[in-house]
C-alpha cells in the first residue's frame, strides 16, 4: 500500500508513494512488472452474446423470431448480455459518409445509431419475456442482478470511440465496429463466453457466400488465434481487431462463432460448452 511522503523544502509537496510514481507509462519494463497473476473478473457468469446484422436482423421476422424463441428459452438457465450489430444500414450511412469525404471518426459516430436502433427492436419485440435495453456502459455492474430477476439485458454492440476511433489502417471505414465492442465488453467484464451469432457455420479461409465452390472451402473448426493473425486472410467473418484484442486478453481465452439462422438450437449448445462452429483460441 502506498504511502505519503513529502518533498524537501518548507512548501514541498505530498505525495503518495507508489512503484509508478515518476516512472514512464510507455516504458516497457515497467510495462511487464505490471502484469498481474490474476485479474479480477466482475461478470463471470454472464455470456455475451453478438447477434450479426446483417446476418441476421436484417432479414427480418422469419430470421429473427426463431432465435428470440431460444433465447428467451435460453435465459432461464444462462447470465446474457445480448449485443447487437449494426448491418445494412450501416453500411448504408459508411458509403453516404465517405462520399461526403467524412473522416472515420464521423462515420464512428454515424455507424453507432444503426446498432442502437436494431437494441432498440430487440428490447421491444423481448419486453414481455424481460428484454431490457441498458445504456452504454450502463448499469454493467448490476448485470448479475438483472439476470437474477430475470431480465435479458440488450444493448449496442458499437464501442464509444466516436470522434476518438482509431484511424483505420486502410481505407476509411471505422475498424473497431459490432465485433470489437463484443470483444472488449467480454473482457473488461470478465464474461464467461463470448458468442457471434452468425449465419455461417462459421470460420472459413474466404467468404463463402462469394466463393464458386463452397465445399471447396477449408473450415476453420478450431484455430489459434496466433494462426489466424499469420494467415492474414483477405477477409474475415469477424472484425480483425478482434483478433487482436483475443492475443492481448486477460480473461478472455477464446470467442466462439456459430451459426443460429439455420440452426437456432445451437445457441443452446454453445451456452453449454459444446463446441458448435468455429472455437478461435488463445491458450
Amino acid at each position: 500500500m502506498g504511502k505519503l511522503i513529502k518533498e524537501k523544502g518548507e512548501k514541498g509537496r505530498l505525495h503518495i508513494e507508489t512503484p509508478l510514481l515518476g516512472e514512464s507509462l510507455v516504458d516497457k519494463r515497467l510495462l511487464r512488472e505490471t502484469e498481474a497473476d490474476e485479474y479480477f473478473r466482475m461478470q463471470p457468469e454472464v455470456n455475451v452474446l453478438k447477434i450479426g446484422g446483417q446476418s441476421i436482423m436484417d432479414r427480418g421476422a422469419s430470421a429473427l423470431f426463431p432465435i428470440l424463441e431460444e433465447l428467451v428459452k435460453a435465459k432461464e438457465e444462462h447470465k446474457i448480455l445480448l449485443m447487437c450489430g449494426g448491418g445494412t444500414r450501416a453500411r448504408h450511412v459508411y458509403s453516404i459518409g465517405i462520399d461526403l469525404g467524412m473522416p472515420t471518426g464521423v462515420l464512428s459516430k454515424l455507424g453507432d445509431k444503426v446498432s442502437a436502433q436494431n437494441a432498440e427492436m430487440l428490447s421491444v419485440l423481448l419486453a414481455k419475456h424481460g428484454g431490457a435495453m441498458i445504456g452504454h456502459g450502463d448499469h454493467l455492474e448490476q448485470l448479475h442482478m438483472y439476470c437474477q430477476q430475470g431480465y435479458l439485458p440488450i444493448t449496442t454492440g458499437i464501442p464509444p470511440y466516436g470522434f476518438f476511433e482509431h484511424p483505420a489502417e486502410v481505407g476509411s471505414i471505422p475498424p473497431h465496429r459490432t465485433d470489437s465492442g463484443a470483444c472488449l465488453l467480454a473482457e473488461n467484464i470478465g464474461a464467461k463466453s463470448l458468442i457471434y451469432l452468425k449465419d455461417e457455420k462459421g470460420m472459413y479461409e474466404s467468404d463463402p457466400k462469394k466463393a464458386k465452390d463452397r465445399e471447396a472451402l477449408r473450415f476453420f473448426d478450431r484455430i489459434h488465434v496466433d494462426e489466424l493473425i499469420e494467415m492474414d486472410l483477405e477477409d474475415l467473418i469477424v472484425e480483425r481487431p478482434v483478433l487482436t484484442f483475443l492475443k492481448n486478453a486477460k480473461t478472455l481465452k477464446q470467442f466462439q462463432i456459430i451459426d443460429v439462422l439455420r440452426h437456432p438450437e445451437h445457441l443452446h449448445a454453445a451456452l453449454n460448452g459444446e463446441h458448435v462452429g468455429t472455437i478461435v483460441y488463445k491458450d
